[in-house]
């Protein structure tokens, strides 16, 4: 193939969205519903585990208190990333509540690894590049952001998906 944005199937098809439109309609738009739902989320994790270490601070006689000098954020929101976006759903619960999931450029399931460094770029583009990094996607033809291009991802629609791999 010539064309680098290409993402091939694991069955050697392209995703192509000319060919499969279906694969790609209002991904834009789930993906934004799905960062919401899963910043909530770990907005939740978070407070749990904030009370956690509250809770454990109090039976070691506050040294477990030391723990609030990590940065929670980050370790909570990249467990929580790289284990569901990482894992055998290749989607965070918000992913799946918008109906998307995630591949390889070889149609593959993402490791933890890809999805910690996923989560990562995304964060950096954002805080370094501005929120006008996103407006990538909307001159994609795969609806591909700057940290799906750099990592070699795709995100589908997941009903699609299913479909066409059975």
């Amino acid at each position: 193939m010539t064309h680098y944005d290409d993402a091939y199937r694991s069955d050697g098809m392209v995703f192509d969205p000319v060919r499969e439109p279906e694969l790609f309609d209002g991904v834009l738009s789930k993906r934004f519903f799905a960062c919401i739902i899963d910043a909530i989320l770990i907005g939740f994790f978070l407070l749990l585990a904030s009370l956690v270490i509250l809770a454990m601070g109090v039976f070691t006689f506050g040294l477990a208190w030391f723990l609030f000098a990590l940065p929670m954020f980050a370790i909570v929101a990249l467990l929580y990333i790289g284990l569901t976006l990482g894992g055998p759903k290749a989607a965070t619960p918000g992913m799946r509540m918008a109906g998307v999931t995630i591949r390889s450029t070889d149609g593959q399931r993402i490791g933890v690894i890809i999805a910690a460094a996923h989560a990562l770029i995304f964060w950096f583009s954002i805080s370094v590049l501005t929120p006008l990094v996103l407006l990538v996607g909307l001159f994609s033809n795969r609806k591909r952001l700057l940290q799906d291009m750099l990592l070699g991802t795709v995100i589908l629609n997941a009903g699609p998906l299913m479909r066409t791999r059975r």
